[in-house]
């Protein structure tokens, strides 16, 4: 129980430094280089916003990555770091990834170039560990891991269309993940001073990030968002949590809800913005004002209003993880009619403004 409680005090002590130090570099980077992280006002990228404003927030989040790891290997296990290979894994993909980022944001790199470095972060992650395991066949396991990461860090970088969507979305996906871990039992480790710091960095950052918005992440902080988050949903949504189901089929369809929950706001925008673009045959790949966020503000909402709207979303989700995992022992065919329900509702109430505003 002593160690329990010296843990969390820890764990308490580390979330509040890392915000306010958060709070202070987004601060010191708003003041000095307001006129740094923002692209040629001639691209013709369209854009939400319509001030330049620096988008420099996603530095902060790599850097109290980093100061988590190191933190990690000098208060606790000196070693780990160097012999854990998905920790090293991570720790290039994410870097490998938020130099894409920056490079996006300052020279705005070529679609091509940035699908293959996006391929390069998904096959570093397999390579060391963090993959999938859906399928009996391996082939399969490893084509899906890479879709899902490459997938989520553009659904990330998609989603990052309106002020504190994509952080409050990024800040309960590792909610979620840090109480999977506390349902594990196995809440002392590497990954947990990771999930708390990059929590803390992006509760630092929402401050900045709130409507009327200072300071953006930019490509540097959705490229680096998405790869961590995807490599997260790997290690704590699409692993099995309760190993006694008997078919192991059905306790695969618990995993693909649970993930599906976890990642439903970035999975049904992108979704959405997809299908309505080949629709109108445009490509999808091309920025446009017809994000759900979009239309929900055509509606008459305000961005504030979105914001909360979606916290709210992404906040019952959670619970209904909680639900899942805590109460939801013997997993059957009722459960999949009645979640497969529920999503086809979430996705609906998503997807059916789209239809009325053609932007």
């Amino acid at each position: 129980m002593e160690h329990r409680t010296y843990l969390l005090i820890i764990y308490s002590g580390y979330l509040l430094s890392a915000i306010v130090l958060s709070f202070l570099i987004n601060g010191l980077f708003l003041k000095f280089a307001s006129n740094l992280g923002i692209r040629n006002t001639s691209e013709t990228v369209i854009r939400w916003s319509p001030a330049a404003k620096p988008a420099l927030g996603g530095i902060s989040f790599y850097l109290i990555f980093l100061l988590s790891i190191a933190s990690y290997s000098i208060f606790f296990e000196h070693t780990q770091v160097l012999i854990n290979k998905q920790i090293l894994g991570l720790l290039a993909a994410c870097t490998l990834a938020f130099l894409l980022g920056l490079s996006d944001d300052a020279y705005n790199t070529r679609p091509f170039l940035k699908l293959i470095i996006q391929i390069c972060c998904g096959l570093i992650l397999i390579s060391t560990g963090t993959c999938i395991t859906l399928f009996t066949n391996d082939y399969l396991n490893f084509a899906f891991s890479l879709f899902w990461i490459v997938a989520l860090m553009n659904s990330i970088n998609m989603l990052d269309n309106m002020d504190g969507i994509t952080t409050i979305v990024s800040i309960t996906i590792i909610i979620g993940s840090l109480f999977i871990l506390y349902v594990n039992k196995n809440g002392h480790n590497i990954h947990t001073i990771i999930l708390i710091g990059v929590l803390s960095a992006l509760i630092g950052f929402l401050f900045y990030n709130w409507h009327p918005a200072k300071i953006f992440m930019g490509d540097t902080g959705s490229q680096f968002l998405g790869l961590f988050l995807a490599a997260i949903g790997i290690k704590y949504f699409w692993t099995p949590i309760d190993t006694n189901i008997i078919h192991e089929n059905i306790n695969d369809t618990k995993q693909f809800f649970i993930s599906i929950l976890a990642f439903a706001i970035p999975i049904i925008d992108t979704t959405t913005v997809v299908i309505n673009r080949l629709k109108r045959g445009k490509s999808p790949f091309v920025g446009g004002k017809d994000h759900t966020t979009h239309n929900f503000f055509f509606m008459g909402l305000t961005e504030k209003r979105i914001a909360l709207m979606y916290a709210g979303i992404c906040f019952l989700n959670l619970f209904l993880i909680y639900l899942i995992i805590t109460y939801i022992k013997e997993w059957g065919l009722v459960h999949i009619i009645l979640f497969s329900i529920y999503f086809i509702i979430l996705f609906y109430f998503f997807y059916a403004p789209t239809l009325r505003h053609k932007k």
